[in-house]
């Protein structure tokens, strides 16, 4: 169940945010590996998010070196708290990005 809410916390902010889309199909989607790009229109802004997000303590979200964009981790031993930071970080990102 806590794996589910935390995996819905962050799938609801990729696909509200302007920046962001999943990368799978909605009813293909991982709870504990949620990948993510940024949209067409900021692509360009994908080296900048993930500086930002190391600013703020994100580590480990750069997507696979083949593929690109950010992957989340949700895994078990990860408090909620932490994917509600990852989604206050991504929503910063946004207020910065997006008039």
């Amino acid at each position: 169940k806590l794996n589910e809410e935390k995996a819905a916390l962050l799938y609801v902010e990729i696909d509200r945010n302007p920046l962001f889309e999943g990368t799978a199909v909605k009813e293909d989607r991982s709870l504990m590996n949620i990948c993510f790009v940024m949209t067409e229109k900021y692509a360009d802004l994908a080296p900048q998010f993930l500086e930002f997000a190391k600013s703020k303590g994100m580590v480990g979200i750069k997507g696979h070196r083949l593929v690109g964009g950010f992957r989340a981790s949700t895994y078990n031993a990860l408090p909620k708290e932490s994917v509600q930071a990852l989604v206050d970080c991504m929503r910063e990102f946004e207020k910065m990005h997006v008039k």
